[in-house]
């Protein structure tokens, strides 16, 4: 039995979209190897909707000790949007972000980026 090139097309797009389903990172506050006054909070905001209790964010000094934070939240106006508040105000420095997120369809994803608060 021969399959047409339409449905090839469509299971083909049936495939490639649920390869794709993963919370990607898609913007950050403060952005990724900025520069810039110290912030109060984290925002990442991804490319899915996210699973809250299996979502966060890490912050690291030039040292690799770990910056204290609050509990992480998703946005009320969007739930692809954590926000990682900061429990005191940054030195100036290097940090680093380390966040993994979790989309509501099951599919997990992590990395890091880096930025620099400067006086």
């Amino acid at each position: 039995m021969r399959t047409s090139p339409l449905a090839l097309a469509v299971i083909g797009c049936l495939f490639s979209s649920a390869a794709f389903a993963h919370a990607h990172l898609r913007a950050e506050t403060p952005s990724a190897n900025a520069a810039g006054p110290a912030p109060t909070q984290l925002t990442l905001t991804f490319s899915e909707s996210l699973e809250l209790g299996l979502s966060g964010a890490i912050l690291k000094s030039s040292d690799g000790a770990s910056v204290k934070t609050r509990d992480a939240s998703l946005d009320p106006n969007s739930d692809k949007t954590l926000v990682v508040p900061l429990t005191s105000k940054l030195a100036s420095g290097e940090f680093t972000v380390e966040w993994h997120a979790l989309s509501k369809d099951g599919h997990s994803t992590r990395g890091t980026y880096q930025f620099k608060v400067v006086p």
